[in-house]
């Protein structure tokens, strides 16, 4: 057994404890009585019960209790539940950073073991009771009981531990695919968790089987109580599923590897350690699958990805809610009318975002009335799509779409409080859309511009009251990438700034604070990197050996996958942009040029099925005759995004590296387990080679 006092006072002295005190209650139906255990760190919600090695001890001693009772024949059951809100959120990463060496490591792994299967090996049946969160830990110590409930309330159920860079290395990888069988195993440990870590809610969890019954929210623990009795007294039989382990488990673990494969690129050991730890589970031996699941900790918690991938976590968490130079809150002003310049397909998701989130009207404008009854059109439609999966009420579906209206006079404009352009991205018709703007709306009243790269300075620079201009720039698809660039201007005053951060807030997006610098942080991070890219393939570099160059990084997709999700218009139009800027180091690929021109919309076809070199657009090409491999070409773009990075720094477009980093993994999908693109250019040593620094100091992200 792990001395849990001793690792508590090696590396986690500061320890937020657990405690489980134990109460017994009378089952139902005479049933008997009920040793129920509940995890609660003594905060409010905003504080999620976690375990730590002093909190594993807390938890041994009620096992203590627990296991007294059952010797002598007091109790009949026993069971686990959380604090309201909160079921539990699993180990405790916030001591990973003091963790010396492999053994401390092992050691975390084992005392987490060795408390659960305690729990697993109780003398009478054990239950959980899942009425709040749960995630990693948490979870497994459900998993470790005979029985599971799960309230319908439940929001985020989920084995988030290869986001981060480990495995669910206290029963997730051996006893979840037993439980559920193999495929749902790796959805819910693999792809799930490389999905951004995307969470079930209890209807989910119980559908997947990870839960035995899914039961309302209103009288929860009083409801278990009641289903634990009648599994007692034999009314209800829990059947468990067969599953085929041979070849089905085979392909299960295949199709694992595939999911991997297509989000990491071997990039992070994480989810294949998770993959041999469910092949091997189905022996169905446990205790050598702990054990396996004890050396998979052990190496991963001492590798570079899980300091990354805390790292990111740390950003999304904490930095992404408190946003670095953002003026004090109290000086926004309420939002209580939304105007949308431009009906198109960004301006109508804009539209439907500020209704949902706002709950205010909102009035889309265009130039002629069949934009502006499609733009409308659009919101009524996805409105009615999320009714459709029953995620709106009919009653919020009605009242959503009652917001959401057009007119194609801007005069709807005059008691708004805030307007937004989403029109073609030319300076002259922004300022031209500005002006018409600002002669019916108050002096107070926001104007913000979605502009991808151009000045939002020179935007309102012919305006009476260029102080209420702010960049407000979105990435497509609206509704799924959280990131929000907000722009201050040269003359935007605190007061216009702050209500700008205000409605991201409400919003619910991740919101930046950038320099009105041509392109903001990832459009120009992102052209200069496809800059370095189509230059290589100028040069004579096969376009198939360019796009997978930046493979081993694991990215979300290869840079010509990229353009197409940009559109080479759009990549062409902020390249531009940027030439004109910093001709120096952004050029134009005339190759692009020549696809654009031809009304191309990717370099690629999927003809097949798989991307490849569309012909029509390998006929287009001009290319020289000195082509490089794809490790010259990696390295010539890591060297561009360092040097990038450097200036951006320091021209102060943002007020730290972390928040370039935080742009990049919201904004642009950069791999959370890499740490965002800052520590991972200091780690690969690429930082100091081309700019004699590194980004972050030393020990931050295991840098």
């Amino acid at each position: 057994m792990t001395d849990l006092k001793q690792l508590a006072e090696e590396i986690f002295p500061d320890e937020l404890v657990t405690h489980f005190p134990v109460r017994l209650l009378d089952l139902p139906y005479g049933a008997g009585k009920f040793a129920l255990i509940t995890m609660d760190n003594g905060f409010d919600h905003t504080k999620p019960t976690t375990f730590g090695p002093a909190g594993l001890a807390e938890l041994g001693a009620a096992l203590d209790q627990v296991e007294a009772y059952a010797a002598a024949g007091e109790i009949v059951a026993a069971g686990v539940t959380g604090k309201p809100f909160i079921f539990a959120v699993g180990a405790d990463l916030k001591g990973v950073g003091v963790i010396k060496n492999r053994d401390q490591a092992l050691a975390i792994g084992q005392a987490g073991h060795d408390a659960f299967r305690r729990l697993r090996n109780l003398s009478v049946p054990t239950f959980a009771f899942y009425n709040g969160a749960a995630m990693g830990g948490g979870v497994e110590i459900g998993l470790a009981c005979t029985y599971r409930t799960i309230s319908s309330a439940v929001p985020a159920l989920s084995l988030p531990e290869c986001f981060l860079g480990l495995v669910p290395g206290w029963g997730g990888c051996t006893l979840l695919p037993n439980l559920i069988g193999p495929e749902k195993a790796i959805t819910v440990v693999i792809e799930n968790a490389l999905n951004q870590n995307k969470q079930l809610n209890g209807p989910k969890a119980f559908e997947l089987g990870i839960a035995d019954v899914l039961l309302d929210p209103a009288d929860f623990i009083a409801e278990s109580l009641r289903w634990a009795s009648r599994v007692l007294s034999g009314d209800i039989v829990v059947e468990r599923p067969e599953f085929d382990r041979g070849e089905g488990w085979d392909n299960a673990i295949a199709t694992g590897k595939f999911i991997a494969d297509m989000k990491v690129s071997g990039a992070s050991p994480a989810p294949y350690r998770a993959l041999e730890i469910i092949d091997a589970a189905r022996s169905g031996d446990v205790d050598a699958g702990f054990a396996l699941e004890d050396e998979a900790l052990a190496d991963l918690i001492m590798g570079d990805e899980l300091r990354a991938g805390l790292y990111s976590f740390d950003l999304i968490q904490k930095r992404a809610k408190r946003p670095a130079g953002a003026p004090d809150r109290a000086l926004a002003r309420p939002v209580t009318k939304v105007g949308v310049v431009g009906a198109g397909l960004m301006a109508s998701q804009l539209a439907l975002l500020f209704a949902r989130r706002l709950g205010v009207p909102v009035v889309l404008t265009d130039i002629d009335q069949e934009r502006v009854d499609k733009g409308v059109g659009y919101v009524h439609a996805e409105i009615d799509k999320q009714l459709a999966k029953k995620r709106l009420s009919p009653d919020a579906a009605n009242r959503y779409k009652a917001l959401v209206s057009g007119s194609l006079s801007k005069d709807a404009f005059a008691d708004a409080d805030f307007v937004i352009e989403a029109v073609f991205e030319e300076m002259s018709v922004k300022q031209q859309v500005f002006a018409e703007v600002e002669a019916v709306v108050s002096d107070t009243c926001i104007l913000a511009t979605n502009t991808s790269s151009l000045s939002v300075t020179e935007m309102a620079s012919k305006l009476n009251h260029p102080e209420r201009v702010v960049g407000f720039h979105f990435f497509n698809p609206v509704a799924v990438l959280p990131l929000l660039e907000v722009v201050r201007a040269e003359q935007t005053d605190d007061a216009s700034l702050a209500t700008a951060f205000g409605v991201a807030k409400q919003l619910k997006k991740t919101a930046v604070l950038v320099k009105d610098a041509p392109a903001f942080v990832v459009n120009r991070i992102l052209t200069r990197f496809l800059g370095e890219v189509l230059a290589a393939v100028d040069e004579g570099t096969p376009i198939e050996v360019a796009d997978k160059a930046l493979q081993p990084l694991g990215l979300p997709m290869s840079p010509m996958v990229l353009l197409e999700l940009v559109g080479p218009a759009v990549a062409a139009h902020v390249a531009g942009t940027l030439n004109a800027a910093f001709p120096e180091r952004f050029g134009v690929s005339e190759n692009l040029e020549r696809v654009v021109k031809a009304g191309k919309r990717s370099f690629l076809t999927w003809a097949s099925g798989a991307p490849e070199v569309d012909p029509e657009v390998a006929a287009l090409m001009e290319v020289g005759s000195a082509p490089l491999t794809s490790e010259q070409v990696r390295e010539r773009a890591l060297a561009a995004l360092a040097t990038e990075i450097r200036l951006m720094l320091d021209e102060g477009v943002v007020q730290a590296p972390q928040d370039i980093d935080l742009c990049m993994i919201t904004g642009a999908g950069w791999p959370f387990h890499l740490g965002g693109i800052t520590p991972y250019l200091d780690r690969a040593g690429v930082s100091e080679k081309v700019t004699g620094k590194r980004f972050l100091d030393p020990g931050v992200a295991s840098v």
